[in-house]
């Protein structure tokens, strides 16, 4: 059977009422009948909406949406207030814009955007999303780096893998691992170590802000140690890398490391890939790594 393409104008006027019966009249003296206009951009603003929020984010909007009468700024502001932290202020103002245009009901939005939603999330495994640390912009919206790396790991069902040159604070990050590593997740973490112990690190390691997980039966600590690391001159490489993947299938990958001021105060930029192809052969390139004997990284302690 083939299928036909759902626009978002079509999903509104479902919630249109149908007109009353009315008299009789003869063959071809029948009178129009007149639907409630739907905004040209509302469509593509509600397509567009449903793709930049996260799935549990889209449903709290769109409980917004219900139970507004109108458009109105106290309903941009719900929208915003419903779940903060995300710099969605300009994608809010667009779709309540286009919703007042449209004078459709908050009832026939939120079906739109949940319809618009579904079709998202079957093109989510071959999307890939921008994140970002720092100041930010609504010309461009993109997911904080902090509250994506949680729901990364979050999605882990039986493996995680996370990799950073430093580490420190983050006790949320921490908190989730600990989570993760209580369901039976299987949890890699590969970190670069302090100077005096080989690394390029000044201070602690980065290991060390993972203290409580030290001794877990599904936690392993990774490191690079000084004598498998190239010499450059007079300094030695360095474990620069920063991922954090779940199970094969999502990876946030960027420029920010596991520290508080790097999640969220400097300005940092990372993609989340949802490419499970892309994803394996990241993940198994630095499982080739972990392998005994010919692979530079070890276990630590």
């Amino acid at each position: 059977m083939p299928c036909v393409p759902v626009r978002g104008r079509d999903l509104v006027r479902t919630r249109q009422s149908l007109p009353r019966p009315g008299p009789c009249h003869r063959h071809g003296d029948r009178r129009p009948v007149r639907l409630l206009p739907v905004s040209d951009d509302l469509p593509s603003v509600i397509a567009a909406t449903a793709g930049e929020l996260a799935p549990g984010h889209l449903r709290t909007w769109c409980r917004v949406l219900r139970a507004a009468d109108r458009p109105s700024r106290s309903v941009e502001a719900a929208l915003l207030e419903a779940r903060p932290g995300y710099a969605l202020g300009g994608v809010a103002r667009r779709l309540v814009t286009a919703w007042r245009r449209s004078g459709a009901t908050g009832e026939a939005i939120a079906l739109a955007l949940e319809a618009a939603g579904a079709v998202s999330c079957e093109h989510a495994a071959h999307r890939s999303t921008v994140v970002a640390s720092g100041p930010l912009s609504d010309a461009v919206p993109v997911r904080l780096t902090s509250q994506v790396a949680l729901e990364v790991i979050r999605e882990a069902t039986t493996s995680l893998l996370i990799v950073s040159f430093a580490a420190h604070g983050v006790t949320e990050i921490v908190t989730e691992l600990t989570a993760t590593a209580d369901r039976g997740v299987h949890v890699d973490l590969v970190f670069e170590t302090s100077v005096t112990a080989g690394g390029t690190l000044d201070g602690p390691g980065a290991a060390a802000a993972f203290q409580s997980l030290h001794g877990r039966e599904s936690v392993r600590f990774w490191h690079w140690p000084q004598a498998r690391r190239p010499a450059l001159g007079r300094s030695r490489a360095a474990l620069h890398a920063k991922l954090i993947a779940a199970d094969e299938r999502t990876a946030l990958l960027g420029s920010a490391n596991l520290t508080d001021r790097a999640l969220k105060e400097n300005l940092e930029i990372g993609v989340v890939l949802r490419e499970p192809a892309a994803v394996r052969s990241l993940v198994r390139h630095f499982r080739s790594l972990m392998r005994p004997g010919p692979g530079p990284l070890e276990p630590l302690g």
